[in-house]
């Protein structure tokens, strides 16, 4: 039986594959780009005009970019029969909806979504043993 335990934060994903007791440990790179608004100044005057910053195009280029990467990190979960997913901030969470939405057949496959803190690779691998061991 092949298990996926995954753990992902905006920066990076990393995918523990456990097949027949080998372990695979792989490291997917997001690439989602951290934007900072510049902008929104005023002018020299009191009432004067205002720029307006657009932030809908920064936020719809990062979907995209984190619609790519979740494509990616499924790619490894394809093959998948038992399936873990965890995260710190709410990417995870994200994962997990899009897996719903346009995967159905992987998302079934998925037995927990829990929040976890940052770890060490070693921590990572260790939780998704535990878990893998504790629930075949």
């Amino acid at each position: 039986m092949k298990k996926a335990g995954v753990w992902i934060d905006k920066e990076k994903a990393h995918l523990l594959l456990i097949n027949k007791g080998k372990e695979e440990f792989i490291t997917v790179l997001s690439g989602v780009e951290n934007y900072r608004v510049h902008g929104g100044s005023r002018s020299k005057t009191k009432w004067g005009p205002q720029d307006v910053v657009q932030d809908s195009k920064y936020l719809e280029r990062q979907k995209h970019q984190l619609r790519d990467y979740f494509k990616r990190v499924i790619d490894y979960l394809k093959t998948a029969e038992v399936i873990a997913i965890y995260g710190p901030a709410e990417t995870y969470q994200k994962l997990d909806k899009e897996l719903k939405e346009s995967y159905r057949e992987i998302a079934a496959k998925i037995r927990t979504v829990q929040k976890t803190d940052s770890m060490t690779n070693n921590q990572l691998r260790a939780l998704m043993r535990d878990y893998f061991r504790e629930n075949p």
